[in-house]
């Protein structure tokens, strides 16, 4: 895997061993989050992902909003997950809104675990939103979207060009299939990683899951968290075995394995 870029003062290395020293020594702050949720409604059939790999587990809290849920992590002050039921009636609703940017802190999360604004100041990287902005059908849901327990450190060329596009595709998707169930996240695959301001973990890649109901298909787009217009489509299987969690735990392996046709993201995003 790649080595991220660590040319500003805010950002420092750290090795994937000392990250799971670091999840270890975290304790049992947090537990395995099992397939039980409080928000139901933005998971396909009501259940909520696995976490596989016990490590991930720890200080971790589900957080609900208006239009979305995430699994937080206290140790990578990021989500693992974001978690949405898109319907075509919410993005007619979301399309006429005005985007504000309101980020802010999450005040439900322990300082200690959660990011903060100063985190990202002049780091060079954007804050990139894992459930966007533009999926959001209400002032009061757009407004929790920009809560920092929903974004990544995101490399702003991958962040404004591929990534928004591939937000595009699934949006596209919704309004000509009804709904789909969307999960996105970060993945920490390098050897070496990246904190912003000691604090903040920098992932290397980024997955937007997506399963349509109807055909009882899924499938992933998957990119490196860097400039650059690549990406990949991925079997839900095969995300699950890279971030060590099992976003569909009512599906069978067979079943994760048939791929959903995806768009190309590049038709369905003006910069492109």
């Amino acid at each position: 895997m790649h080595l991220l870029r660590t040319s500003t003062s805010l950002r420092s290395q750290i090795s994937f061993f000392a990250l799971v020293v670091l999840l270890m020594a975290a304790g049992n702050a947090g537990t395995l989050c099992a397939a039980i949720t409080r928000w139901p409604s933005e998971y396909l059939n009501g259940v909520a992902p696995d976490i596989r790999n016990t490590k991930l587990a720890i200080k971790t809290r589900e957080l609900g909003f208006d239009n979305y849920a995430v699994m937080h992590s206290g140790v990578t002050m990021s989500p693992l997950w974001a978690a949405e039921h898109l319907t075509r009636l919410n993005l007619m609703s979301a399309k006429g809104l005005e985007r504000r940017n309101s980020f802010h802190p999450e005040e439900q999360l322990p300082a200690s675990e959660r990011a903060e604004l100063r985190d990202y100041a002049k780091s060079g990287f954007d804050r990139g939103h894992m459930a966007p902005n533009a999926d959001m059908p209400s002032e009061r849901s757009q407004e929790q979207c920009f809560s920092l327990a929903n974004m990544i450190p995101q490399d702003p060329d991958n962040n404004r060009h591929v990534w928004a596009a591939i937000e595009s595709s699934v949006r596209s998707m919704v309004k000509n299939n009804g709904d789909l169930y969307v999960i996105s996240g970060p993945l920490y695959l390098g050897k070496t990683l990246s904190r912003l301001n000691g604090r903040v973990f920098v992932p290397t890649n980024m997955f937007k899951i997506v399963y349509d109901p109807r055909t009882r298909r899924g499938a992933a787009y998957y990119v490196s968290n860097e400039q650059g217009d690549g990406w990949q489509v991925l079997s839900i299987s095969q995300i699950e075995k890279l971030a060590g969690i099992n976003f569909f735990p009512n599906l069978s392996l067979a079943a994760k394995e048939l791929k959903l046709t995806l768009p190309d993201p590049l038709e369905h995003n003006g910069h492109y």
